[in-house]
């Protein structure tokens, strides 16, 4: 769908995507200029949304370009995922309830456009700019929120991704499998191996984990999503 030469667009923006609008664009309808070149998604994209983040564009009887939010939820065939630089945190929730996600702290964008590419995994981000890239896999998409607890929800509530909490390394994303304590006794502290009798190891690392005090606080994330429904 493109623009015709020398048009002013009008757009009618759904309502969950308006806080990716300038201030300015925060009204009905939005005008803009088009030329005939110009694409209608491209232009929904100059307005700061990403095209991942956009339904089926519309043109209602008064011409007017109706910009719907992506239906919810966006089911994977395959719930594979890799976190942009700034979601730390987030890559270890998702980890911590046994979603397969990669996440480097010094990965460039062209690394994890790559690493999505031959892993066979969506992007998630909030760099609209990763979210404009053509070698993005389908799904791939901004993720919503200012702090960990909203943006976890958000990932949750798109993909509606199937759950296997306490089974993936927080530290590499590797499997999890149950160990004993004489497996593991040389790399726990004398305090850890007299409070704990449960231990589990990553099968690529070699990190083991125990419920020590953190357990409670991680208990509850896996409590609120894992309830969710």
């Amino acid at each position: 769908m493109t623009a015709g030469p020398g048009r002013r667009v009008r757009l009618r923006v759904a309502q969950p995507l308006r806080f990716l609008l300038s201030a300015r664009y925060r009204h009905d309808p939005i005008v803009v200029p088009a030329d005939e070149s110009t694409s209608l998604v491209h232009v929904v994209e100059t307005l700061g949304i990403p095209r991942t983040e956009i339904g089926e564009l519309r043109v209602d009887a008064e011409g007017v370009v109706e910009v719907p939010a992506l239906s919810r939820p966006q089911r994977l065939a395959r719930p594979r995922f890799v976190l942009d630089v700034h979601l730390g945190t987030l890559a270890r929730r998702m980890r911590l309830l046994g979603l397969d996600t990669a996440y480097r702290n010094d990965a460039t964008d062209p690394q994890l456009v790559a690493q999505a590419a031959a892993e066979g995994r969506v992007v998630l981000t909030q760099d609209r700019g990763i979210l404009r890239r053509k070698a993005l896999a389908p799904g791939s998409g901004y993720v919503r929120g200012s702090d960990p607890d909203a943006q976890l929800r958000d990932v949750l509530e798109r993909y509606d991704p199937p759950l296997a909490p306490w089974s993936r390394c927080l530290a590499c994303n590797g499997i999890l499998e149950a160990v004993t304590e004489p497996e593991v006794r040389h790399l726990l502290r004398e305090g850890t191996r007299r409070s704990y009798r449960e231990f589990s190891r990553c099968r690529s690392c070699g990190h083991p984990y125990w419920r020590g005090a953190h357990a409670g606080r991680l208990a509850a994330i896996v409590a609120q999503a894992t309830g969710r429904t």
